[in-house]
């Protein structure tokens, strides 16, 4: 099981703390290829894109109007956390429902 997120994140964390064994990727220092970002993009479309970020908030029309896959590989902060890839299963944040299929 792979959690992708940033370290700095709370909500990573506590996914983190109730999923030991999971190994973190950190995709502020290790930026996430476009195969990755077009295969988490297809599972969950615009909800990959955390429109409720600081950083979504410090940019201009034009660049929220830029290809969804652009600005995450721009500003891999605007993923949606954590982003959970259980043996090929993806799961994205870490509500109630993602926490019953994966505890």
């Amino acid at each position: 099981m792979r959690l992708y997120g940033i370290k700095s994140c709370d909500t990573c964390r506590k996914a983190l703390k109730a999923l030991p064994n999971a190994a973190f990727v950190d995709v502020r220092e290790t930026p996430l290829p476009r195969p990755a970002l077009e295969r988490f993009h297809a599972a969950f479309g615009d909800a990959l894109l955390n429109t409720r970020s600081t950083t979504w908030r410090g940019l201009d029309a034009a660049e929220r109007a830029r290809d969804p896959l652009d600005l995450l590989e721009a500003h891999p902060t605007l993923m949606k956390r954590p982003v959970i890839d259980d043996d090929g299963t993806l799961h994205l944040g870490w509500g109630k429902d993602v926490q019953a299929a994966l505890l």
